[in-house]
């Protein structure tokens, strides 16, 4: 079973003892819009790279073809 992105952040927020509201705080928007992109599991990638690093892992967001293994 596969998690959403919402999901593994919601995981990682409770093993580093983090509030939304603190994740919100530090991304500079409000809990309220953080809540909403967490319950449609909307997010670019530049916000997942920010929510990463502040919770201290690292992103990586790729396509490999798997006929040439080429990572875009």
């Amino acid at each position: 079973m596969s998690l959403s992105m919402a999901e593994k952040i919601r995981v990682v927020l409770g093993r580093r003892n983090m509030s939304i509201t603190e994740l919100a705080g530090a991304l500079g928007q409000s809990r309220q819009n953080l809540s909403n992109k967490l319950a449609r599991d909307n997010f670019t990638t530049s916000e997942l790279a920010a929510i990463a690093g502040i919770l201290e892992c690292d992103f990586e967001a790729y396509l490999i073809m798997r006929d040439t293994k080429e990572t875009v």
